[in-house]
């Protein structure tokens, strides 16, 4: 048996999918229950990631876990990110490590390594920054030091940093451009062309399986964490343009100096604290950050170590995803 944890997400379920054709026993562990698990012949359990014994009993008589599920977003509370990335880790940590489960396939984040300037081919030695921006990457740096600390002969982990997972059905990525646009909130930040990794879904569930696949067989990959990409760095409004034209919608032209979105982020971040306002601001500074910066990785580790190589282009997933006419 093999469990993935939020199984019902965009690449949870897709990981799913994959394992299921493969005829693996497969069981989902998610926040709620998703009838199209059960249509692939999934076990379901439902619970969250911060109730150890509801983790417990999904860990339970599993081989492999693929730990998919995490609090994505740019806004929120230390607490609410930390009780699902790290207080979650370390019960998935702690039950495969009681029911004795060989492999752990984690799925992490670039933005791990993200200290708000460019990273221009930058690989695996690459490091922890010491300040986060926001606290979604900081408490997921702190699951992934975790996963890859937990590294050992009873089980073998790897952590994988897929970077902007987009495709059909894609829930975020795409519907959040998408509206962004038609609502008129979108603005190119900065001036520079600076270039940003992307990566289709279908290659983001080819690395986990390539992950899996070398853990199983002991050629290589355990206790380490790798960049994960499609290997085709865009300028970023570009990549953004694209998606918009599939929707019929014009291509982003207005520009907001950088440092006037990172002002604005700053001064939005602080009013929406001190009025308690749970809704994400229009502007964070790492989301400024992000848009003004280049992030492209070096995949040679992931490429020699888990034998990765992206199947489907950009241009191919652009023409998967549809769009308006």
């Amino acid at each position: 048996m093999i469990l993935v944890t939020g199984g019902g997400g965009f690449l949870g379920y897709a990981i799913v999918q994959r394992l299921r054709s493969r005829g693996y026993p497969v069981r989902s562990f998610s926040r709620q229950h998703y009838p199209a698990l059960d249509a692939l012949g999934t076990e379901s359990m439902t619970g969250s990631l911060d109730d150890a014994a509801a983790v417990d009993r999904a860990v339970e008589g599993c081989d492999a876990v693929f730990h998919v599920a995490a609090k994505a977003g740019v806004w929120g509370t230390w607490d609410s990110y930390a009780r699902t990335n790290i207080v979650g880790t370390q019960n998935i940590l702690a039950s495969c490590r009681r029911h004795h489960v060989r492999d752990l396939i984690f799925t992490s984040s670039p933005s791990v390594t993200f200290a708000g300037v460019d990273q221009n081919g930058v690989d695996e030695s690459e490091p922890y920054p010491i300040r986060y921006l926001t606290a979604y990457p900081a408490t997921k740096a702190a699951a992934e030091r975790l996963v890859l600390a937990a590294n050992g002969d009873t089980l073998r982990t790897v952590a994988l940093r897929p970077h902007l997972i987009w495709g059909p059905g894609d829930p975020h990525l795409i519907p959040r451009i998408v509206e962004r646009a038609k609502q008129g909130r979108l603005r190119r930040i900065g001036t520079r062309p600076n270039l940003v990794d992307t990566t289709f879904v279908d290659n983001a569930v080819d690395a986990h399986l390539n992950a899996y696949d070398t853990l199983q067989t002991g050629t290589g990959g355990a206790g380490r964490a790798y960049f994960i990409s499609n290997g085709e760095p865009l300028p970023v409004w570009d990549f953004i343009n694209a998606i918009l034209a599939r929707h019929a919608l014009p291509p982003v032209v207005r520009t907001v100096p950088t440092g006037v979105a990172v002002a604005a982020g700053a001064v939005l971040e602080a009013v929406y604290r001190v009025l308690g306002r749970q809704s994400e601001p229009p502007m964070t500074r790492f989301v400024a950050r992000q848009l003004s910066t280049a992030h492209w990785f070096d995949l040679s580790a992931a490429r020699r170590d888990l034998g990765y190589t992206p199947r489907v282009t950009i241009a191919e997933g652009m023409q998967r995803i549809g769009g308006d006419s």
